[in-house]
């Protein structure tokens, strides 16, 4: 999957567009809900090497994933440590082909989920 294919895949699955906060980086995309602002997804474009990877440049997509999880899945090809989020509970996904197109929507559902506001329990 690449980013356009995302991009997509997110605006279609969730209705949702892409946010572009930083001047700095006008690539760079967020996607969050809009009740609480809570973002699900982060696509950046990013130096190969802060992954480990070589040289050159790599579309990636950050999200958020169940703790007990994230050293699983960073086994996985394709699959990294959060770039520039909290390691323990995001994860970076190539948008190169590394990694399964199945997987990367599960992932994203799970993201998705994990950030949606919650619902309050009415108390009597």
């Amino acid at each position: 999957m690449d980013k356009n294919m995302l991009i997509n895949y997110i605006a279609d699955s969730y209705g949702v567009s892409p946010e572009h906060p930083w001047e700095s980086h006008p690539d760079y995309m967020v996607f969050r809900h809009d009740v609480n602002r809570k973002w699900f997804a982060v696509i950046m474009n990013i130096p190969k090497n802060k992954l480990g990877l070589g040289e050159g440049e790599i579309d990636i997509v950050n999200l958020k994933c169940e703790p007990l999880l994230t050293g699983a899945l960073r086994q996985e090809s394709g699959i990294f440590p959060a770039y520039h989020m909290n390691k323990n509970n995001w994860v970076s996904v190539c948008l190169d082909g590394s990694c399964d197109d199945d997987k990367i929507i599960r992932l994203l559902n799970m993201s998705f989920g994990l950030t949606a506001p919650k619902i309050k329990k009415k108390t009597r």
